[in-house]
């Protein structure tokens, strides 16, 4: 069989192209995964649709509603940004521990999100940062909070022909605290055993709104509002945030793999979200 090869240089023709070919055509971003699981015959596509082509789907700006990122921007590029760098720094940092930097000059942003591999740092920080992803195919365009994306492993709501055309992160409030703390069992250029991004907005000296996302731990990146809620209106004491901390231990369903065992996660989900929130607490993140 002879894979055909296709570049198209705008976002309709590659609507177009999909939608012609429409389960015989696979979208080609960075290319990382679709490579490997070619070679292993895990898929076999008749036609690649790559976007590297697509200008604006590259573009990283500022609007009145927040930061938006174009899909095909690569990792790299999201690191050392100096837009992101100056209006989130979590993300320039969080993008920084992404692999090596091999991965992180090929790997596309909107590619690491559709992928939807649990072990995974991205997904975690845009679960806490509220992120909203538009998504096109020949048909038209939705928009779909990030929080409604996952389904579980390598699943998502993408249907066939669809593609992220946008990721939006929504505007912080001034004073808002961010951090994201990457845990690794193995070696300083694996993927996370767990990832912890905390979100925390102050009235003072009191905590107004918390999000923490937790990810890598368990099929998709989790967020529990009954347990963020305990923060509302209170100090961040070490009580609180060792309440917190248990609440998200004993409410996720952990998974066993290499990097570590379910038990063992479980452990780390204590230890890390309590790291996260004094982080947050205590101006550091």
């Amino acid at each position: 069989m002879t894979l055909e090869f296709i570049r198209p240089e705008t976002l309709p023709e590659s609507l177009e192209v999909l939608d012609r070919y429409g389960d015989r055509a696979t979208i080609l971003a960075g290319g990382l995964i679709i490579t490997l699981m070619m070679q292993q015959k895990l898929i076999m596509p008749e036609v690649l649709v790559s976007l590297a082509h697509v200008p604006h789907l590259t573009e990283v700006r500022q609007e009145a509603d927040g930061l938006h990122l174009g899909p095909m921007a690569t990792i790299r590029d999201i690191a050392h940004s100096s837009l992101v760098q100056q209006v989130l720094p979590v993300l320039s940092r969080t993008y920084h521990q992404v692999g090596n930097i091999r991965v992180r000059s090929q790997a596309t942003i909107g590619g690491n999100i559709a992928e939807a591999d649990y072990a995974s740092d991205a997904p975690t920080l845009l679960l806490a940062l509220n992120a909203v992803l538009t998504v096109a195919d020949a048909g038209g365009s939705r928009v779909i909070p990030l929080s409604d994306f996952y389904l579980g492993f390598f699943s998502t709501v993408l249907q066939p022909g669809e593609v992220i055309t946008d990721i939006l992160i929504p505007t912080l409030s001034p004073g808002t605290r961010t951090t994201y703390i990457k845990y690794r069992s193995r070696s300083s250029e694996d993927r996370p055993c767990v990832g912890v991004a905390t979100i925390a907005e102050w009235d003072g000296d009191t905590c107004s709104r918390l999000r923490v996302a937790v990810g890598s731990a368990s099929e998709i990146p989790v967020r529990l509002p009954a347990v963020e809620n305990l923060a509302q209106g209170q100090s961040l004491t070490d009580e609180l945030i060792a309440d917190i901390a248990e609440g998200y231990a004993a409410q996720i369903d952990t998974l066993d793999d290499l990097r570590g065992s379910a038990w063992y996660r479980t452990q780390m989900i204590r230890v890390h979200v309590k790291q996260a929130l004094m982080e947050v607490r205590d101006g550091a993140g």
